[in-house]
Order: C-alpha cells, then structure tokens, then sequence
C-alpha cells in the first residue's frame, strides 16, 4: 500500500474522530476555596469569563472539557496528517 494511501486512511480515521467528539466544551472546571460550588473559566472576546456550574451537571460538564482537550489533540494530529499529504502530492 502506498504511503499516501495510508495517510489518507488515517485522515478519515481522525476526522471520524473528531465528528464523534464535538459535545464539548471549552475552558476549565475549577472549584474555589471561597466557593462552594464549581465554576467553567473560559475566554470570550479575549476576556474571562466565569459561569457557575451546578452540581447536577458537573460530571457532564467535566466530560465535555475532557472531550475539547482531546478534540484540539486530534486536531493538531490531523494537521500533521494533512501536510504530510500536501508534501507527498506535490513531489
């Protein structure tokens, strides 16, 4: 099989991935000190923005961070992948 072939195959494979992992959500969950609940930082318009997050959805909400980390890991993979292929097209 030829290298772009296989390059190809992985293409799809982290695309499928990525499709399959787009219930996410972006920024941190923390908990205070002061607090006595848990809150998502994230940035919005280059400013942080802190929302409340309560307990009945804390697991979901952890879930869905995880799944943004993972998601840009994918991504920066897929990019990879990409130039690798872009390389080889145009040898």
């Amino acid at each position: 099989m030829k290298r772009i072939e296989s390059l190809r195959r992985q293409r799809g494979n982290l695309e499928a991935e990525i499709v399959a992992n787009l219930d996410l959500l972006a920024g941190s969950i923390a908990k205070s000190p002061s607090m006595t609940g848990h809150s998502l930082t994230t940035k919005k318009n280059g400013k942080t923005v802190t929302l409340y997050v309560r307990k009945e959805i804390l697991s979901k909400a952890q879930a869905m961070t995880k799944r943004h980390k993972k998601v840009k890991a994918l991504l920066l993979d897929l990019s990879k992948v990409n130039w690798e292929i872009l390389r080889m097209e145009n040898e």
